[in-house]
């Protein structure tokens, strides 16, 4: 037996960290250009940029490596693996776009998917459609894109009948406080905005029915009040009944009008003439007012202004010269 004394195997040397950092660096960097080129598919040169520079920094940084991982008599199993996924990652960018849309299909895919459930979730139905041709069209995955189609279309008929649904509600709260004007504007920004949907064609006539019918009203209640001698309730009904009438449709109302309007300010004398004898100035200066403020050209106008200063004055409690 050979009894020399072997010599130690020399140490190995510790495997430099920074030929570990750099491939690991490079191949996040390359991953993170896939995943945008896959998550933009219409950004088709954007795409192959970011797959070219990939492939530039792997090779650049390959040879790092490989030198590293000569040093030693032995390299450690994690420098093998990321040697191999390095390789693979080489393969790969070397690829053509259409070999690589191929080979990330599910990955592209899901991402779609993903992307037009948050366009759904966000209510923004155009953008939801867009994507779902290009799950149908450029990459064929036609019954998921009809699944979603469905979805979309659904999704945007129940939002729309509910927002339609407020606009009329609203148009009815405007009809009941006799708001016509802005009542037919809310109908007309209803119809720009929802021109599918089948109750807005029946908004103009639905305000114009709810017009006509209280007019309709104002008429006959009017009549009654001048036929039965309530003066002053029919006087305050003509004033409102004017607002709706045309001439030619006011004509036929002219008489019983000027009847209705002669009969109120013999009321309003005969309070005025009460409230003076029964010197209750108060009730004679508001009165007075009221007098010349609706019968301004009349002699009674006239001599109530003549009164009026003396009427405030003793309605104030203040001295009067005589």
């Amino acid at each position: 037996m050979d009894d020399t004394t072997q010599p130690d195997p020399p140490p190995r040397e510790h495997f430099p960290w920074w030929a570990a950092a750099c491939p690991i660096a490079a191949i996040s960097l390359s991953v993170a250009l896939i995943v945008i080129g896959v998550r933009v598919p219409q950004a088709g040169q954007a795409m192959t940029a970011s797959g070219a520079l990939g492939v530039v920094l792997t090779v650049a940084l390959l040879p790092l490596v490989v030198f590293a991982g000569r040093r030693g008599p032995r390299r450690p199993p994690e420098m093998a693996a990321l040697q191999a996924a390095i390789e693979r990652m080489s393969e790969q960018q070397a690829l053509s776009d259409d070999a690589r849309r191929v080979l990330h299909r599910k990955r592209e895919r899901d991402l779609l998917r993903g992307a037009i459930e948050e366009d759904l979730g966000a209510g923004d139905w155009d953008a939801a459609m867009v994507l779902v041709g290009e799950l149908a069209e450029r990459f064929g995955y036609r019954a998921d894109a009809e699944e979603f189609r469905q979805r979309v279309e659904q999704a945007r008929e129940q939002t729309q009948r509910k927002l339609v649904e407020e606009a009329i509600a609203r148009i009815d709260h405007l009809i009941v406080q006799r708001r016509w004007d802005q009542s037919i504007v809310e109908a007309a920004r209803t119809a720009r905005l929802y021109p599918e949907s089948p109750a807005v064609p029946g908004l103009a006539r639905r305000i114009d029915s709810a017009r006509t019918a209280y007019k309709e009203d104002l008429e006959r209640r009017f009549l009654e009040s001048a036929q039965h001698g309530r003066a002053e309730e029919a006087l305050d009904l003509m004033k409102e009944l004017d607002v709706y009438l045309t001439g030619a449709e006011a004509e036929p109302y002219r008489e019983v009008a000027r009847g209705v309007i002669g009969k109120a300010r013999e009321n309003l004398g005969a309070q005025f003439k009460l409230a003076v004898q029964d010197r209750n100035w108060e009730t004679a200066r508001g009165v007075g007012e009221r007098i010349i403020r609706e019968f301004p050209n009349t002699r009674m106008a006239s001599e109530v202004r003549a009164m009026l200063d003396t009427i405030r004055a003793r309605a104030g409690g203040q001295p009067v010269r005589t």
